[in-house]
């Protein structure tokens, strides 16, 4: 059992959730982190016995602000940050660039890239003043951060844009003991891919069903991740439904 200290965006629903219930099961103390105070609350019933160990922060990513308030909130309730999981994030609808509004683009680039980044500034410097020194943090990437899906710029252009964040952050925590990760997850069983068994874009202009994978997958990933110690890092992993159409794509 561990007593270390976590922070994960995202966590009242899909990944997030299932990913914050296997670290208060695994014995960290928790901090869940979502925009609706309701929900994050039901994800911590859901924990059980565990539950103790969970803080409820609602929190708007997007703005610095509240994302400073929350490490605040994180800090004066649990002492430090061990892990940051970087997972909020949001999709959009299939979209030509030509037919992509100017504030559909911002939304995106607020929440997955800006607000990822504000995550992880602040959970940076945290662990960087912080004693014992240094924390891991592992940034939700996606299929997307390698290869596009039609009609999915906002998305790609963000999720690629991680893919820099999480390589120049590992590089500047070296001396700190700092370790970024990302992790590349394609089509998981959740409420957000319910539409790939129905049908989505392909690149060669077809829409066609697409296998997913359980949600356990993911969890078991990620925990890995997360119990490594500090003097080893995974970079960069991919786990993906084994049918899906990733190599090939594009």
């Amino acid at each position: 059992m561990t007593t270390q200290v976590a922070v994960v965006t995202g966590a009242s629903s899909g990944i997030g959730k299932a990913c914050a219930l296997a670290l208060l099961k695994d014995g960290w103390k928790v901090a869940l982190v979502g925009r609706r105070a309701d929900a994050l609350q039901a994800t911590i019933a859901e924990a059980g016995e565990h539950a103790s160990h969970a803080l409820a922060v609602p929190t708007d990513v997007s703005k610095d602000a509240e994302v400073a308030a929350l490490f605040a909130t994180v800090v004066k309730h649990f002492g430090r940050v061990d892990l940051l999981f970087n997972n909020a994030g949001i999709s959009l609808p299939y979209t030509l660039p030509g037919d992509m509004a100017a504030d559909t683009w911002r939304q995106a680039v607020d929440v997955n890239l800006n607000g990822a980044f504000y995550c992880l500034s602040h959970a940076f410097k945290q662990m960087q003043e912080q004693s014992p020194q240094g924390g891991r943090i592992i940034n939700n990437g996606s299929i997307s951060a390698h290869v596009p899906r039609p009609g999915s710029i906002a998305y790609t252009a963000t999720k690629h844009a991680i893919s820099g964040l999480t390589k120049a952050a590992n590089l500047d925590g070296r001396s700190m003991n700092i370790a970024v990760g990302q992790i590349d997850i394609g089509n998981v069983a959740s409420d957000m891919t319910l539409r790939m068994t129905q049908g989505v874009h392909q690149a060669d202009g077809s829409i066609k069903p697409e296998a997913r994978m359980d949600m356990s997958a993911v969890v078991d990933t990620f925990m890995t991740m997360a119990r490594l110690p500090l003097s080893a890092n995974i970079l960069t992993v991919t786990v993906m439904a084994s049918q899906m159409p990733y190599v090939g794509r594009g």
